[in-house]
């Protein structure tokens, strides 16, 4: 499709705080987006002019926030909800090929989901959650700059990713990749035999080590993942905090963060 024809949905809820940057990231790379709070797609109470369907867009963006204050867990609530109303939508929407990704929260809530791993291609949003976004080990915020080294060539939201390592900052409490008790191995041996895994917590040397290079305590350093067809992204680090020079100490041009948002638009263009 050309690119004009493009649009994006960031969707909202009570909570979400990061929309605004992640809207003006992908106007940037040249496509329609738009913030889209949650109930614009099911309520009745909605003015009929500002009622839209999944189906209006062709790449959905959980951004990162703290919805509904991650009252019970981070990303819960924000996905019973989805589950509840749009479940079938959200499967025919990724059965189509189109792109969905989490940040940071939205990687939360895609989780809490169902939709990551996403091991099986049939059913893209599984009965229950298969893993888990846990306190950090430092039991605190962390707010730093993150180093990633790229895993997969397969993901299409980092195909334009041409650095082995990437610089995003986090700001989360609750990023601690987790997977069930006794088959954490079993789990991440299936990641890498599919190149789910999209980037893993280095340090300045591009080793994997713990904290504070790895912020949070996350399982085999994994900093993000995506599901079987490589169109369901989920990560803790915000690239659109790194979009423009600017938010690197750059003077002019772009970050690291500007190849997640072209990369999507590259394969959106080729549909």
């Amino acid at each position: 499709m050309d690119r004009d024809e493009i649009r994006v949905a960031v969707l909202r809820m009570e909570g979400t705080n990061c929309e605004d940057e992640t809207v003006k990231a992908f106007r940037n790379v040249g496509v329609e987006c738009e913030p889209v709070h949650i109930k614009q797609f099911y309520s009745d109470m909605i003015r009929w002019e500002e009622q839209r369907s999944i189906f209006d867009y062709h790449c959905l963006v959980f951004p990162g926030g703290f919805s509904a204050g991650d009252y019970i867990r981070a990303g819960a609530i924000f996905s019973a909800r989805v589950k509840s109303v749009l479940r079938r939508d959200l499967e025919e929407f990724i059965k189509m090929g189109f792109p969905v990704l989490g940040i940071c929260n939205g990687f939360q809530v895609l989780a809490e989901l169902g939709a990551l791993p996403g091991f099986d291609e049939d059913r893209p949003i599984s009965d229950k959650p298969e893993m888990a976004l846990s306190i950090n080990d430092s039991n605190r915020f962390e707010c730093r700059p993150t180093l990633l080294k790229k895993e997969s060539e397969k993901c299409i939201f980092v195909r334009r990713v041409n650095r082995d390592i990437v610089m995003f900052p986090v700001a989360h409490a609750e990023g601690k990749v987790v997977f069930p008790a006794g088959r954490e191995d079993e789990y991440v041996e299936m990641l890498k035999e599919n190149e789910q895994i999209v980037f893993r917590y280095v340090d300045d040397a591009g080793e994997y080590a713990g904290y504070p290079w790895n912020p949070n305590g996350s399982y085999y350093n994994i900093a993000g993942i995506c599901n079987a067809t490589h169109t369901v992204f989920g990560l803790m680090p915000h690239p659109e905090r790194a979009f423009f020079g600017y938010h690197v100490g750059e003077k002019k041009g772009y970050g690291d963060g500007y190849c997640i948002f072209r990369s999507v638009v590259d394969y959106l263009e080729k549909l």
